[in-house]
């Protein structure tokens, strides 16, 4: 019989306290990190996520441990407020999405790296996935259909300004059911997403 887990606050973005003989199962997986290394940048034998928030990353290389994955995070630059968490590519090269669960955590992962959510109450609620990758978007939507989540039409938000970017909306429809069956593991998304529960 396996060890349940423990419950997980997402809001401050680190699990809470366990058991002395407890030993917890990863709250991410490697299809997370298929869809999060979207918006890193890949090295000959390392890939490189940047990020803002390093609360995030230090909670993401606490997970990847727990896969068996090694990884170091660094300030990048003396001025910038930006972190890299860097890890071998080696850890991800065989990683295939095949079943629902692994859909599942790579569109978290993926919105996660490359969605946005309003943020001020002052703006009307959106959350939408974006790319420059056309073939992706398309699979993306094609995955949150199949999981009955209704979402807008692919579109170019200014041609002007970039024609190879890509971007649509998750419909109002099915803002509960993507915070219920997709969420978000990110401290910076995840607090605005749970209001729609």
């Amino acid at each position: 019989m396996g060890i349940p887990r423990e419950p997980f606050d997402f809001a401050q973005g680190k699990p809470l306290g366990h058991r002395r003989d407890y030993t917890r199962a990863p709250l991410i997986s490697k299809s997370y990190l298929m869809g999060l290394i979207h918006d890193a940048t890949k090295r000959k034998t390392t890939i490189r996520i940047a990020q803002k928030n390093e609360s995030y990353l230090r909670f993401i290389s606490e997970e990847m441990k727990l896969l068996g994955i090694n990884s170091w995070i660094y300030k990048e630059g003396k001025t910038r407020s930006v972190w890299i968490l860097e890890f071998s590519k080696k850890h991800l090269e065989n990683v295939k999405i095949k079943s629902k669960t692994e859909k599942i955590d790579y569109l978290r992962g993926y919105f996660d790296a490359e969605g946005g959510i309003a943020k001020a109450s002052s703006v009307r609620f959106y959350l939408y996935y974006c790319q420059k990758n056309y073939s992706e978007m398309v699979l993306i939507r094609n995955w949150l259909t199949e999981f009955k989540i209704n979402c807008g039409k692919i579109h170019n938000p200014s041609r002007d300004r970039d024609p190879d970017f890509w971007r649509f909306y998750i419909s109002a429809s099915g803002y509960s059911k993507f915070a219920k069956l997709i969420g978000s593991s990110h401290p910076d998304k995840w607090p605005y997403l749970r209001m729609k529960i």
